[in-house]
């Protein structure tokens, strides 16, 4: 595949991964979930909005019984991320005694992450775990277990397959890293 680049609002991003090594990474995880997952029947969290396709090619390939919901995270206070999960919007599910894995875009910080597992474990789930696409390891600003990791990378902005710049971006099939 021959790499393109593409311009959102003010800045050109590269392809970075292609749509067939995503592909090829989610099957490998939902193979693992399959085998870690056998007479579970798990329950995935999506976090919108970034993890609709990871979601989505994942739950394709997945073949134990399973259950899907989507859930949106309220942390924002006036118009700044205080990095702490104040509501899960959308869990209507009983999640005590459920083995519980959560369906993330990228994991960077680890903000996100963190504060669900705190608001998931007042539940008193069976388990948690964490699936991820993308993980950026050298931004972790907590210790954080995640099981499930399509593919680590630097410390660069990306977008497509479900991650945004400011709102454009999301519907690429490749991922892109930005360039200027």
């Amino acid at each position: 595949m021959e790499p393109r680049t593409i311009r959102l609002h003010d800045c050109e991003f590269s392809t970075y991964i292609f749509e067939e090594e995503i592909i090829a990474r989610i099957t490998m995880l939902a193979e693992k979930i399959d085998t870690d997952y056998q007479h579970k029947k798990p329950l995935f969290l999506a976090v919108l909005n970034g993890s609709f396709m990871f979601a989505a090619d994942l739950l394709k390939r997945v073949s134990v019984p399973c259950e899907i919901a989507f859930i949106r995270l309220s942390s924002y206070q006036d118009m700044n991320s205080t990095g702490k999960v104040k509501e899960v919007l959308g869990l209507t599910e009983n999640i005590e005694d459920r083995h519980i894995v959560i369906l993330e875009d990228i994991v960077d910080t680890g903000h996100t992450v963190h504060g669900l597992l705190q608001k998931l474990a007042e539940q008193k789930p069976a388990s948690v775990e964490v699936a991820t696409l993308l993980m950026k390891p050298e931004c972790l600003q907590h210790e954080l277990a995640v099981k499930y990791v399509a593919r680590t990378i630097p410390n660069d902005f990306v977008v497509g397959y479900g991650l945004d710049y400011n709102g454009l971006g999301r519907n690429l099939r490749d991922i892109y890293k930005i360039v200027s």
